[in-house]
């Protein structure tokens, strides 16, 4: 028994019950956070699963109608798209990336004309049209910056063209955000957003996104030439002064939870929204772990998520978008 005076403060007082556990949490975690992203493939009324990322498939386009019509009736406000391309549309310089009726333009068009309220946006790189596996146009073994960036704009003129809302640059060539902003307000598109990928890391946390865009077998090196050392954080800091300064609207830390400093670190200095990215890799290590038993996947995904928010973030891109929806609701 506890005798003679105790501290007036009791930090369990206020834990005792959900309503007051409610009261004061600091966090708190919304629907209106999430970016789901899915991934495409030709055909009618059908889907491929991935087995790398357990519950994701790759959609035909009238299924990720349906989807993108669920998502928004759980108030998912956008949905981010990917495409699967044949091999037979890759080459080395990346021309079906900028064809107006590519699987993502159509795509697009169908979700807008379907679901007009809901969001989409659009992924800006080379690597799923590129028959090299990379995010730029390769020469010689060397992935080229300027020549990529003028595919680059192209490709995201078209997405512009096809009603696209957010344009996602995950490319990481250096310019590339101020030529498509230049090039979006000479086209027409000026409202149109641009969420740069601006610190994205060379990480392994990308190999089960790579098997769903059909890039794994086809990479050739890695992406350590353009993508950010996984030591670095100033360079961060740098990068995405940068991109805000050459017309990107928001900016992205990916991968996330592995960067959760980075993003305390983005949120604390600049005053811009920040996205975070919780990439395939640490879906498939909640999903997998959650399949095994060995966790609640349920609790363990709300906790991520929540993560994200705490470290300052605006909102995450999450495969679990419509699964947390559904836990919300």
């Amino acid at each position: 028994m506890v005798t003679g005076s105790y501290p007036a403060t009791r930090f369990r007082r206020t834990k005792r019950t959900d309503a007051l556990r409610r009261l004061v949490r600091e966090t708190t975690l919304s629907v209106d956070d999430l970016i789901w992203p899915v991934f495409l493939r030709e055909g009618d009324d059908d889907e491929t699963p991935i087995p790398s990322m357990p519950g994701v498939a790759r959609l035909t386009i009238d299924r990720v109608v349906e989807a993108a019509r669920e998502a928004y009736d759980l108030g998912v406000p956008a949905i981010c798209l990917f495409p699967y391309i044949d091999t037979s549309l890759k080459t080395d310089l990346c021309e079906e990336a900028w064809n107006p009726d590519n699987l993502s333009n159509r795509a697009t068009r169908a979700i807008k004309d379907a679901v007009p309220g809901m969001a989409v946006m659009t992924d800006v790189a080379l690597d799923p049209y590129n028959i090299n596996g990379h995010d730029g146009i390769v020469r010689n073994g060397v992935i080229v910056n300027d020549e990529s960036v003028e595919a680059l704009v192209k490709m995201a003129v078209a997405q512009a063209e096809a009603g696209a809302d957010i344009l996602g640059p995950s490319d990481m060539m250096d310019g590339r955000i101020g030529a498509m902003r230049t090039a979006l307000e000479a086209a027409g598109h000026q409202d149109t957003c641009i969420l740069s990928y601006a610190a994205k890391y060379a990480s392994a946390f990308y190999g089960p996104f790579r098997d769903a865009v059909g890039a794994s077998g086809l990479l050739k090196g890695d992406k350590k030439t353009y993508q950010m050392d996984p030591g670095n954080t100033d360079e961060a800091m740098r990068l995405i002064e940068r991109d805000l300064k050459e017309g990107a609207d928001l900016v992205m830390v990916k991968p996330g939870m592995p960067y959760l400093d980075i993003c305390r670190r983005v949120a604390q200095t600049f005053q811009a929204p920040l996205f975070a990215y919780q990439v395939s890799g640490e879906y498939a290590m909640i999903k997998g772990a959650s399949l095994n038993g060995w966790i609640d996947g349920d609790r363990a995904m709300m906790e991520s998520l929540m993560a994200f928010k705490r470290a300052g973030c605006d909102g995450i891109l999450t495969y679990f978008a419509v699964d947390a929806a559904r836990a919300m609701a």
